[in-house]
């Protein structure tokens, strides 16, 4: 019997996720993931706030929506079977004034369309008693949300690939992928890797690596850097879980937000400022060919030009802690610039559209013998799970 052969481009939750659920849909196949760093999970799967996603934020009957619901079922359960640190404590949306209310009235709307369970409408003193020190008119009580370890999640699932037969190779950057018959032939810095099906989850890279299979980038990765501080730890009793706001209509981001860690601590953020490198975490990491990259596209002045106010705003916030301070206090009154110390960061693979638009769903591009995950934003890695089981159907239908 011949085996497939399947290659994964990409070692972060959604590549990993993929070659698992591969392996769980067609047993007998040869598994290669490759992945250009030194280790798997270096950059969004590691660099994100930890928080399961259950889907209340996104277009109802999307793709985002359905793999949400889904994924953070199965996220929930892989993490229990695993061992894997996760505690679903629960979120609060909160809406700081009436004239939020309408909208967070139409996000608890569009939750229940989702198909989420245990919503729940709060009114000040039942917000308070889940968040005693959050401001705010109203809220909604989403239980199914939570926290959990997710590098630990991208580990478990690279021993579980490996323990199937599936090779992992780090250090191996692909410089070329070329059609070989029916199939692929991946070049990369190790060797290179036949393959009979190909599958590219390349995060912030993704556009790129589509579109050396032949894809025309028809959208662009434009990476926004997302600033966290944290609170000092005699300040931590000020949020005991998760404290989000009600998305701002006139910026494309959800804003600033607290976070419980699950290894310890509070984070506060992000805020989302361009980026002028794919792997740009400071200010001071700047790339000439994604900035020039970027700066060429034309959906990102669209953007500039519809959100040039916001994105200032994000800008000024990025180099004030006291502006960060007073958004904060939009939550959480009590918070003072002197709770705060800079924290991490990440970056989001962020597709743009040649609109000016942020593309809004998952964006999956189908080729011959190939699949291409080219927007993967959040919940990504709560998704991942689910992700990787759509796409091993869609493996398992060519054969």
């Amino acid at each position: 019997m011949i085996r497939m052969r399947v290659t994964v481009v990409g070692g972060g939750i959604v590549g990993l996720a993929a070659a698992f659920r591969v392996q769980q849909r067609l047993p007998g196949a040869r598994i290669t993931l490759l992945e250009k760093e030194r280790q798997i999970a270096l950059h969004q799967s590691s660099h994100n706030s930890g928080v399961l996603h259950c889907g209340l934020y996104y277009q109802p009957g999307s793709r985002r929506a359905r793999l949400a619901v889904r994924g953070i079922r199965q996220m929930v359960e892989f993490c229990q079977n695993h061992g894997i640190q996760h505690d679903v404590c629960g979120k609060v949306v909160v809406a700081v004034s009436p004239d939020e209310v309408p909208r967070l009235q139409a996000l608890f709307e569009r939750g229940c369309q989702n198909g989420l369970a245990g919503l729940r409408l709060l009114n000040r003193e039942e917000l308070r008693e889940i968040e005693p020190h959050a401001g705010g008119v109203q809220a909604i009580h989403v239980p199914q949300e939570g926290i959990a370890d997710f590098p630990a999640v991208c580990a478990t699932l690279a021993g579980l690939v490996r323990e199937q037969g599936g090779e992992i190779l780090t250090d191996a950057p692909v410089t070329s992928l070329r059609r070989d018959g029916r199939g692929w032939l991946v070049s990369h810095a190790r060797g290179e890797t036949p393959c009979d099906f190909l599958i590219t989850c390349a995060g912030l890279h993704s556009d790129r690596v589509a579109a050396l299979a032949g894809q025309k980038r028809t959208v662009r990765i434009v990476p926004f850097r997302g600033e966290y501080y944290l609170l000092r730890p005699e300040r931590q009793f000020l949020v005991r879980n998760l404290i989000y706001p009600v998305p701002d209509p006139r910026f494309p981001f959800l804003g600033v937000h607290f976070t419980r860690r699950i290894l310890g601590g509070i984070e506060a953020g992000p805020n989302a400022v361009l980026a002028f490198a794919r792997e740009g975490y400071t200010r001071r990491d700047v790339d000439m060919g994604d900035l020039a990259d970027a700066l060429a596209f034309p959906g990102l002045w669209r953007f500039l030009a519809k959100y040039g106010p916001a994105c200032w705003d994000e800008i000024r916030r990025s180099f004030s802690p006291e502006l960060f301070c007073r958004s904060l206090q939009r939550l959480v009154p009590e918070i003072q610039p002197d709770d705060l110390v800079p924290g991490g960061a990440g970056v989001r693979a962020q597709a743009m559209s040649p609109e000016g638009s942020l593309v809004d769903d998952f964006h999956f591009v189908q080729g011959e013998c190939g699949l291409h995950v080219v927007n993967a934003p959040s919940p990504a890695a709560t998704s991942s799970l689910a992700i990787g089981e759509e796409i091993a159907e869609m493996v398992a239908s060519i054969q």
